[in-house]
C-alpha cells in the first residue's frame, strides 16, 4: 500500500501534543502512507465558527485550497479540525454561491478551491485505507489483558450529513473496533458519549472541569487502566488537566491517557520512546512493565 496525504496538524498538536504526532508519523510509516507536510496550513477556523461563521469558513477554504493545489485528500490529527473541515467541505461543495464567495478572498492569495479532495481523520484512513483485518494480521505484542476506555471526540463522526454517514452516530462501533483489532479490549462505561467539555474551558472552567472528571471517574470506575484518545484537545481536559481537575473535585484518578497511535504502535512492537511516551504526563507505568517493553526496546 503506498498513499500520500497532505497532513493537517492544527494548532493543538505541534505544541502541546507531539507525542500524538511522533507515533503518528510511525504508524504512517509503517503501513506505507505517505505525510506531506503543506508549512502554508494554518488555523482550520474552529475557534472562531461560533463567532464568524463566514470567516470560519475562509480560513478552512483556504487550507483545501492549498492541499488540492497538491492534488492531495488531507488526512488530520486533531477530531475538531476534522469536523470544522468536513463540514466546511460539505458546505462548499453543496453551495455554489458559497463557493464563489469564499473564492473570491482566496483570489488574493491566487488560491481558488474546485471541491475535488476529501478530509479524513488519520484513524477513519486507518480503518477504511488499512483495515481492522490487516491491524490484526500485523499485531506482534499481546495487549489482551489490556481493557482501556474509548473516548473519540465529539468531532469524529458528527454530523453525520457532512460525513456521509461514516459511521452510527447513535450507536458508534468503528473506533471501538480500531481499539479491538490490537488486541485491547475497548471497555464499555456509562458516559462514553460525553463530551471533555473542552469547548467551554475557556467560558466556564468549573463546568469543563466537572464534565471531564465525571467521564474520569466513569472510566476508572468500569476497570479500565487507560483512556484511548484520538484529539490533542481531549488530551489538554483528560491528561493536561487531570492534576487540576483532581484537586477541583477532590478526587483522584491517576489515568493513563494514550493516544490511539501509541497503542497501535506498541502492538506493532514499536518501543515507547519512538510512540513519544516520555510525552506522556500521566506515565503509564504498570501497563509497559507489564507488556515488557521500556525506552531502549529497539525499532521493530
Amino acid at each position: 500500500m503506498s498513499k500520500k496525504f497532505a497532513l493537517y496538524l492544527g494548532c493543538t498538536v505541534p505544541v502541546r501534543a507531539q507525542n500524538y504526532e511522533l507515533s503518528a508519523r510511525v504508524i504512517a510509516r509503517h503501513f506505507g502512507i505517505e505525510f506531506v507536510d503543506i508549512p502554508e496550513f494554518t488555523c482550520c477556523g474552529f475557534p472562531i465558527k461560533s463567532v464568524n461563521q463566514r470567516s470560519s469558513l475562509v480560513m478552512a477554504g483556504r487550507n483545501l485550497a492549498l492541499a488540492e493545489k497538491q492534488g492531495l485528500d488531507i488526512t488530520t490529527l486533531c477530531t475538531a479540525c476534522t469536523g470544522t473541515m468536513v463540514e466546511a467541505n460539505h458546505q462548499l461543495k453543496h453551495e455554489p454561491e458559497t463557493l464563489a464567495e469564499v473564492n473570491k478572498i482566496l483570489a488574493a492569495e491566487g488560491l481558488e478551491y474546485k471541491g475535488t479532495i476529501e478530509v479524513r481523520h488519520f484513524a477513519r484512513v486507518l480503518y477504511e485505507d488499512v483495515g481492522v483485518e490487516r491491524i490484526r494480521e500485523e499485531v506482534k505484542v499481546d495487549l489482551q489483558e489490556l481493557a482501556v476506555g474509548a473516548h473519540p471526540g465529539c468531532h469524529f463522526f458528527k454530523p453525520s450529513e457532512a460525513f456521509e454517514g461514516f459511521d452510527d452516530p447513535e450507536n458508534p462501533h468503528i473506533y471501538d473496533d480500531l481499539i479491538n483489532a490490537t488486541g485491547a479490549r475497548s471497555n464499555p462505561y456509562s458516559e462514553q458519549e460525553l463530551c471533555c467539555g473542552g469547548a467551554i474551558l475557556g467560558i466556564r472552567v468549573d463546568v469543563a472541569y466537572a464534565m471531564a472528571g465525571r467521564k474520569l471517574k466513569s472510566v476508572v470506575d468500569s476497570g479500565s487502566e487507560a483512556m484511548i484518545l484520538i484529539c490533542p484537545f481531549c488530551n489538554v481536559m483528560y491528561e493536561q488537566n487531570q492534576k487540576k481537575i483532581e484537586k477541583e473535585l477532590e478526587q483522584e484518578y491517576k489515568l493513563p491517557v494514550i493516544y490511539y497511535t501509541q497503542l497501535l504502535g506498541l502492538a506493532l512492537g514499536y518501543g515507547p520512546d519512538e510512540l513519544g511516551f516520555k510525552i506522556n504526563r500521566v506515565k503509564p507505568k504498570a501497563i509497559l512493565e507489564r507488556l515488557g517493553v521500556n525506552s531502549e526496546k529497539p525499532a521493530s
